[in-house]
């Protein structure tokens, strides 16, 4: 297998946790360890669990993996709605349409790898 740099879905994933970061630097002080940290967690898990996925020895662990991958994508998605509702993020359907993206070709390359 490639490595985990030449995988998409990876490439996609390290760049929304830079975009992440940006705006989650405009959040209020008071949520500096709560909402803001549990978001840039969140981001960060996605791209973390694609590479130590992609580092083990069998396709099942790569999948199990890109499945913890998935469940931190949906988990900031959750946080950049409740964000958006708190009127921290002005537009969050931009930052909705990447995590979308990044789901879509998790769960792509999750059927690609059957047993």
């Amino acid at each position: 297998m490639k490595s985990h740099n030449d995988l998409r879905v990876y490439q996609e994933s390290m760049d929304l946790v830079t975009e992440i970061y940006m705006v989650t630097n405009n959040f209020p002080d008071l949520e500096k360890f709560g909402l803001t940290s549990q978001i840039r967690r969140a981001s960060v898990s996605i791209p973390s669990n694609i590479a130590e996925g992609a580092a083990r020895e069998s396709k099942k662990e790569f999948k199990r993996f890109l499945y913890i991958g998935l469940g931190a994508a949906s988990e900031l998605e959750t946080q950049i709605e409740i964000s958006n509702r708190l009127g921290f993020i002005d537009d969050s359907k931009t930052l909705k349409d990447k995590i979308f993206y990044i789901k879509r070709m998790l769960m792509k390359l999750i059927q690609t790898l059957k047993d």
